[in-house]
C-alpha cells in the first residue's frame, strides 16, 4: 500500500526519487519522505532526511524553500524514498519514512507490518535505544543496527540478514549506511519489490512496482519471498535467500505504455481509464480472438486461442470445481466468472474472499483449481489464499494484470488481462478486462469440453469481437450522465439492483459509488429488495435498477413498480430502444443491444461514470479517495 522508491548510481537522485514518488501516489498514502546520501569535496558522507505530511508536492515544497535549496540534494547519487499509509502510529513527521537508527548512520524505507515489533522494541530500549515515532519501522532499523554492532566483521548485509529472521510479519525494505555510498540493501516478504538494471548495471533502482522506473530502464529483477539483494553500481545484483543461499538473478523485460502513467489531457485518471477501455479489451484480445479468412462460402469463423487451455487443458476440464479467490472489485468479477464457467462448462464453481477463504479452514482437494483474481497480482489476502490452496495439492490459476506480479509468479498458470497500469484506486478497466477474460475462458472450456456447441461458440465470440465498439457508443452518452449527477450529490443513501448476470454489476457499481463519492450504497439482487431493504426507498432514495432486455426482464419490471409505487426515485440501466422502461424509471441510461452472458461488460460503463462525475461535482479527490490505496499489501 506504501511506496518505495529507491536509486543509486550517478545521476543525482533526488530528481528520480520524487518523480517516482508522483508515480506511487496512486497506491495511496499520507506522508511522504526522502533519504539522500551525499559525499563532500572532504570525502565525507552526509546523510539528509526530509519529510512531510500530505502529498508529495508538500515535499518538494519543503526541500525547495530550504536555504540553498539546490545545493542539499544536487552531488547526491544515492537515496530512497518513501510515501506512506500509516498503519502504526498517526500521520506526521516523525511517524514519516525513512527511519534512522540510533547512531543516525543507517535509513530505512519499509511496506509491510512488523507484527512482533512491540516485543522487539521493548528488548531494544533495554539495551539502551531509543525510539522518537510510533511505528514498527522504527524498530525494524534499529534491529538492524544491533545486528550490525554484534558483528566481528561489520557488514550490513549480514545485519540485515540476521535482523529479519527475528522478524514476524510482512516487509519489503531498502537500507542504506553512511559509511557506505555504494550500496542499497533491499529485502523482501510478503510485500512486493522489483529492481531496475540500468545500462552497463551502472546504476541501479529499486521501487515497490515497475511504474516509477519504467521510464529509466525496461530491465526488472523481482525480487521472491525472504530475498534480500545487494546492489551496487558496477557490479551484478547478487541476491541471497534468507538462509544465505545464492538465488538465481532472472532479468525480465517489460513493456509499459509510459503513456498510461499519464492523464493525457485529461482532468484525472479515472475518466482517462473509463475511456480507455475500448482499447484496453481490443488488447487483451489481441493474438487470444483468432478471425479466420473468409471460407468457400465467404463466412468467416471464430476461435479462442488461450496458451493456458492449450497447456493445462486436461487439468483445468478435469476439475472437480473451480475455486475464484479474489477481494473487492476483483471478488465482483469472480461473481461474473462462476456464471460463465458454470454456464458453458457445467463444472461447479464457488467464489470466495480471500480474507475468508485463507482463514475458515476450507475444504480442498488435489483436484480443485483456485482461481485467483488480483489487479496488481500483490493482494496480501489473494497471495495467502494461494499458498493455502498449493498446500493442498491444487492447481493455481492467475488472471492479473501486471506482468512479473508476486501472483503472477506464484501461479501454475493464467491470463494476464494486459490492460496497461491502472492508476486511478477506484478500478475501471481492470474489472472490465477481469470479466472479459472470464468470458474468453469459460467459453475456450466449454467448447472444448463439448457442452458449448460450434454455432453457438462462434456466435458468442463474434459478438465479443464487437463490444469495444459498443462500450464506444455508450461513451458518447457520457454529458447526459455528467447532467443527471448533479442531481445526486444531495444522497446519503443510494440502492443498486440487478439479476442474474447484472447483480454482481449492481454490486460493483454500488461499490464505485461508496469508494469516490462517500456516498454510501448498497448492491443487492433485485429479487431479494422485498426481503429488506424496500424498507429503505422514500422519495429521497435513488434506486438504479440494470434492466437490460434479458432473462428475467418482466420480473425486474415488476420490481421497479414497486420501488416506483411507494415513492421511490429511479434510474434505469437498459437497452436502448426499450420504450417499456421509459414508464417505469426517471432516468434511463441505454447501452447497446448484446447477447446475455456479454452484457456486464456494456452495463458497468454507466455505472463508472455516474459514479465519477458525481464525485468531481462534489469536489472529490476521484483519483485518490481518502483511506484508500490501490493495492493492499498488508492485512
Amino acid at each position: 500500500m506504501c511506496g518505495i522508491v529507491g536509486y543509486i548510481g550517478e545521476q543525482d537522485a533526488y530528481p528520480i526519487l520524487v518523480k517516482g514518488l508522483h508515480r506511487l501516489e496512486y497506491r495511496g498514502y499520507d506522508s511522504a519522505g526522502v533519504a539522500l546520501l551525499k559525499t563532500n569535496e572532504k570525502q565525507e558522507n552526509a546523510l539528509n532526511i526530509y519529510k512531510a505530511v500530505g502529498k508529495v508536492a508538500a515535499l518538494e515544497q519543503k526541500v525547495d524553500g530550504m536555504t540553498n535549496a539546490e545545493e542539499n540534494w544536487k552531488g547526491a547519487h544515492m537515496g530512497i524514498a518513501h510515501t506512506r499509509w500509516a498503519t502504526h502510529g498517526e500521520p506526521s513527521e516523525k511517524n514519516a519514512h525513512p527511519h534512522i537508527s540510533e547512531s543516525g548512520k543507517l535509513a530505512i524505507v519499509h511496506n509491510g507490518i512488523i507484527e512482533n515489533y512491540a516485543v522487539l522494541k521493548e528488548q531494544l530500549e533495554k539495551m539502551g535505544y531509543h525510539f522518537h515515532s510510533d511505528t514498527d519501522t522504527e524498530v525494524l532499523v534499529q534491529l538492524i543496527e544491533y545486528s550490525l554492532s554484534k558483528l566481528q566483521e561489520p557488514n550490513l548485509l549480514d545485519a540485515v540478514e540476521n535482523a529479519l529472521t527475528k522478524c514476524v510479519g510482512a516487509y519489503a525494505i531498502a537500507v542504506v549506511d553512511k559509511r557506505n555510498p555504494k550500496e542499497i540493501i533491499a529485502a523482501r516478504k510478503g510485500s512486493p519489490l522489483v529492481i531496475g538494471v540500468g545500462k552497463e548495471n551502472e546504476e541501479f533502482f529499486i521501487a515497490s512496482d515497475a511504474t516509477p522506473i519504467v521510464e529509466y530502464t525496461r530491465n526488472m529483477v523481482y525480487l521472491d519471498d525472504e530475498q534480500i539483494a545487494v546492489v551496487k553500481p558496477g557490479n551484478n545484483i547478487k541476491i541471497y535467500n534468507l538462509d544465505r543461499t545464492q538465488a538465481n538473478v532472472s532479468v525480465k523485460h517489460v513493456d509499459i505504455d509510459i503513456d498510461m502513467l499519464s492523464k493525457g489531457g485529461y482532468p484525472h485518471f479515472m475518466i482517462k481509464e473509463i475511456y480507455d477501455q475500448p482499447d484496453c479489451l481490443r488488447d487483451c484480445m489481441r493474438g487470444r480472438i483468432i478471425k479466420s479468412e473468409p471460407d468457400n462460402e465467404g463466412k468467416n469463423h471464430y476461435s479462442i486461442k488461450l496458451s493456458a487451455v492449450e497447456n493445462h487443458g486436461g487439468r483445468l476440464l478435469k476439475a472437480r470445481r473451480f475455486i475464484i479467490v479474489a477481494c473487492g472489485t476483483s471478488w465482483h468479477a469472480g461473481l461474473i466468472g462462476k456464471q460463465l464457467i458454470e454456464e458453458f462448462s457445467r463444472i461447479p464453481v464457488e467464489v470466495d474472499y480471500a480474507s475468508e477463504f485463507r482463514y475458515r479452514n476450507p475444504v480442498l482437494y488435489p483436484d480443485d483449481v483456485v482461481i485467483a483474481v488480483s489487479q496488481s497480482g500483490e493482494t496480501a489476502d489473494t497471495l495467502a489464499a494461494i499458498q493455502l490452496a498449493k498446500e493442498h495439492g491444487c492447481m493455481v490459476f492467475g488472471i492479473v494484470n501486471a506482468v512479473g506480479s508476486s501472483i503472477a509468479r506464484e501461479t501454475d498458470t493464467g491470463i494476464y488481462i494486459h490492460v496497461g497500469p491502472e492508476i486511478g484506486v477506484a478500478s475501471t478497466k481492470a474489472f472490465t478486462g477481469q470479466v472479459l477474460c472470464f468470458e474468453m475462458l469459460a467459453m475456450a472450456l466449454g467448447h472444448a469440453n463439448g457442452e458449448l456447441a460450434d454455432d453457438k461458440y462462434e456466435e458468442m465470440v463474434k459478438e465479443l469481437t464487437m463490444i469495444p465498439e459498443k462500450i464506444e457508443q455508450i461513451l458518447t452518452t457520457d454529458e447526459k450522465i455528467k447532467a443527471l449527477s448533479q442531481r445526486f450529490t444531495y444522497a446519503h443513501n443510494f440502492l443498486y439492483l440487478g439479476r442474474g448476470w447484472n447483480y454482481p454489476v449492481a454490486l460493483e457499481g454500488a461499490l464505485k459509488l461508496k469508494e469516490i463519492s462517500y456516498i454510501h450504497a448498497e448492491g443487492y439482487p433485485a429479487a431479494e429488495m422485498k426481503h429488506g431493504p424496500i424498507a429503505l426507498v422514500d422519495k429521497e432514495m435513488p434506486c438504479l435498477f440494470i434492466a437490460t432486455h434479458h432473462l428475467g426482464y418482466e420480473k425486474i419490471i415488476s420490481n421497479m413498480q414497486e420501488v416506483k409505487a411507494r415513492g421511490g426515485n429511479i434510474i434505469a440501466v437498459a437497452t436502448e430502444g426499450d420504450e417499456l422502461i421509459h414508464h417505469n424509471a426517471a432516468e434511463v441510461l441505454p447501452i447497446p443491444q448484446t447477447i446475455n452472458w456479454l452484457v456486464p461488460l456494456l452495463s458497468v460503463i454507466p455505472l463508472q461514470l455516474l459514479a465519477y462525475h458525481i464525485a468531481v461535482e462534489k469536489g472529490l479527490n476521484v483519483d485518490m479517495p481518502r483511506n484508500l490505496a490501490k493495492s493492499v499489501t498488508v492485512e
